[in-house]
């Protein structure tokens, strides 16, 4: 066999986690353009190159199009000198003699799927498909070689109902909330979301972002299937009323800001008061992720509230106040929030966005982002808790408790309509 060279793209962390997992039968839940397609494919070459054969299908051609773009630019050179033969009508590359090859199809149910067996079979957009694709096809070609399945799917949103082929729309989340009790040792399940992948443009993601309903992000975006109570949703958010488009803060409104420390994930988020009203507006997040000093934050602290009167600064847990020193002696002092508990906190400003009193920019993308799976966890027996699931993820939050529960709701007059108004 001729040397060659096999061209793969670096992936990102969550595509690694999929792509080394040694399970039989894997489940990936992630946002769009969060790297999924991508990540199969390389999963796929790799498996191609130890000699197995690989099948992928989904339902639309435009998941075809991309995982065939992948594997074919990835085995470029093989199938240049005539180590690989490529049919571009059936879309196989296979090595000839041998049951070695990848096949991409476009398939939505059983019928469709018919005719194929595999070592390694892949389900893209699974959400689309009926469900007897896995069923009634997929899951006894596998039989024969003891072979592997991949499911991957986004959470079904109202953009998909309508060219969905299920029976069940939710089906592949049910899969998926299946594989999570699994203890057999058969599944494991993924889930990461469009921000994840570090290779799409932020500003595109935060674009298109802004135009989407609460409930589109969290499926789209998030990949949260949205199964979601009001009652677990920590803060009600009347995104009708309080996402408002940008403007500029006045000079003589009151500025608040609340800080959350750490070397990897440090966070600020600022707002902005109206004397004349007593409404909240949050106008800058800040998330520079790992790398940066206490002075270079500060410095950019400094930039975002240039000839704004800033009022007071918070942020930190009792035990941080050598952090908070440290802020203070470089010229930005952070005062320990009043109130310590994290329940208590949460209760004075859910208090505030009950009555509308918390506006947001529809261009703080992470801050929105937070807000719309910022949830209470719900334990075996489908209880909701007072325990915030997930919750070292959520740094803006914390900034926003720390700073915002200082306030009580009832004293913050509501005198007239905000200055700006628009929807999600």
């Amino acid at each position: 066999m001729p040397e060659c060279t096999v061209t793969l793209r670096p992936p990102h962390a969550e595509q690694v986690s999929f792509i080394d997992s040694p399970k039989k039968r894997k489940i990936i839940k992630a946002g769009r353009r969060g790297g999924k397609t991508v990540g199969i494919a390389q999963m796929a070459v790799r498996k191609f190159l130890d000699g197995r054969r690989q099948l992928y299908a989904a339902p639309t051609s435009e998941q075809t199009d991309a995982f065939w773009f992948e594997v074919t630019r990835a085995l470029q050179e093989p199938i240049d000198n005539g180590t690989y033969k490529l049919d571009k009508s059936e879309r196989t590359i296979e090595k000839v003699g041998t049951k070695q090859r990848i096949k991409a199809k476009t398939a939505w149910n059983a019928d469709t799927l018919r005719g194929d067996y595999a070592d390694d079979l892949y389900l893209d957009e699974y959400q689309l498909m009926n469900e007897d694709a896995w069923e009634v096809v997929g899951q006894p070609m596998l039989l024969d070689n003891n072979g592997d399945a991949v499911f991957i799917y986004t959470p079904p949103s109202l953009v998909s109902a309508g060219i969905s082929k299920a029976h069940d729309p939710l089906h592949a989340s049910k899969l998926f909330k299946k594989a999570l009790t699994d203890t057999t040792g058969l599944w494991q399940t993924f889930h990461f979301t469009s921000w994840d992948n570090p290779f799409i443009s932020r500003e595109g993601l935060e674009i298109i972002a802004r135009d989407m309903s609460q409930a589109a992000y969290r499926q789209e975006i998030m990949a949260e299937d949205d199964e979601i109570s009001p009652k677990q949703l920590i803060y009600t958010f009347n995104e009708k009323v309080c996402k408002i488009h940008r403007f500029p803060i006045s000079p003589q409104w009151l500025v608040y800001s609340g800080h959350d420390f750490g070397s990897a994930n440090p966070a600020a988020l600022f707002f902005a008061q109206d004397p004349a009203t007593g409404f909240f507006y949050a106008f800058q997040e800040y998330l520079p992720g790992g790398g940066r000093s206490t002075f270079q934050h500060i410095e950019e602290f400094k930039r975002i509230v240039s000839g704004l009167n800033v009022i007071k600064r918070a942020g930190g847990s009792h035990q941080e106040d050598e952090i908070r020193q440290g802020y203070t002696a470089h010229g930005w002092p952070i005062q320990e929030p009043k109130i310590g508990n994290v329940n208590a906190g949460i209760d004075k400003v859910r208090g505030l966005f009950e009555l509308n009193k918390v506006f947001i920019f529809d261009d703080m993308v992470q801050t929105l982002s937070e807000l719309s799976v910022y949830k209470w966890k719900v334990d075996t027996s489908g209880t909701i808790t007072n325990e915030i699931e997930d919750k070292a993820k959520f740094h803006l939050m914390d900034c926003m408790r720390y700073i915002l529960s200082d306030f009580t709701p009832e004293t913050v007059v509501k005198q007239k309509e905000p200055r700006v108004t628009g929807g999600w």
